[in-house]
């Protein structure tokens, strides 16, 4: 279907963590499109991860960076010296997939184009698992349709991971929408022990991430590890209650365009679904402003 002006118009506008500040003049002088943008934000940010296969030796100080929340703060680490410009790694602002992804949906608003977050679980990092991961979601004029783009995925980890698609369109049964994961697991299609991330897997971390994917679509892309309202807590199984709220929140989020009034209504008025002043930091073990 195309995309309506409303919906248009709140994906190609800044919001509170893709907001630029100072940063958006050198955005905007930024070659335009999502392979630019891509290169760009890979020249700025480096993911935990990933530090040693770039000679960067990981440090606790700087995984302090991977706590911030919105872009203008992501970008203030990278220094004064024009986006355009490529960072050395031991320089780069230290982030995970979050960052990368809500860095470029920035870029990419800022250039006039639609794009969100979307988190969910791909299929690429890690042979035989779902791994937490998120991406951007961009609307492609010419084809007439949102495309998922990996802006993560540089050359180096390409090397390592070997993808045998193009990250800047991956499809959509590599890299698994929260909500498709959550239908599957409940459905027996999929074992819920094989998606999350590190030492955190099963149901309740599907539906930690379909929260999350909720609050993005809604332009409130938070930190991988915030919690807050009806998230189930790590380990135990969602009660009745939330079966019934995740499995909505899954069809919402697999049709947020036809039923983007719904979505929008749902955050608006609902009692816990929404972003609220203060979350939990999960890794931090603290309430934390937003």
């Amino acid at each position: 279907m195309p995309l309506t002006p409303e919906i248009r118009a709140f994906y190609a506008a800044p919001a509170m963590m893709t907001e630029l500040g100072g940063h958006a003049g050198a955005v905007r002088a930024l070659p335009v499109g999502v392979a630019e943008v891509s290169a760009a934000v890979q020249g700025l940010l480096i993911h935990q991860f990933w530090q040693e296969a770039y000679g960067v030796a990981p440090s606790p100080a700087r995984a302090e960076q991977t706590h911030r929340r919105t872009a203008a703060a992501i970008l203030e680490a990278v220094g004064a010296a024009p986006l355009r410009q490529a960072r050395a790694p031991a320089e780069r602002a230290v982030g995970v997939c979050r960052h990368f992804s809500v860095v470029a949906v920035a870029m990419l608003r800022a250039q006039g184009i639609a794009a969100r977050a979307r988190v969910g679980f791909a299929t690429y990092l890690q042979p035989g698992l779902y791994l937490d991961h998120w991406v951007v979601e961009y609307w492609h004029e010419a084809r007439g349709r949102w495309v998922l783009a990996d802006a993560q995925i540089d050359a180096v980890q390409a090397a390592a991971l070997k993808p045998d698609f193009d990250v800047l369109d991956v499809p959509r049964d590599r890299f698994v929408l929260a909500g498709d994961a959550w239908r599957q697991c409940r459905s027996g299609a999929a074992d819920p022990a094989r998606f999350g991330i590190l030492d955190m897997w099963g149901l309740w971390f599907v539906a930690h991430n379909l929260l999350l994917d909720f609050a993005a679509l809604n332009n409130m892309e938070m930190l991988p590890w915030d919690d807050w309202g009806p998230m189930v807590p790590p380990g135990e199984q969602p009660t009745p209650e939330q079966l019934v709220l995740f499995d909505r929140l899954a069809d919402l989020t697999l049709d947020p365009d036809t039923r983007f009034a719904e979505l929008r209504g749902l955050y608006r008025e609902d009692a816990l679904l929404p972003v609220p002043a203060q979350v939990f930091n999960a890794i931090r073990q603290r309430l934390e402003p937003v």
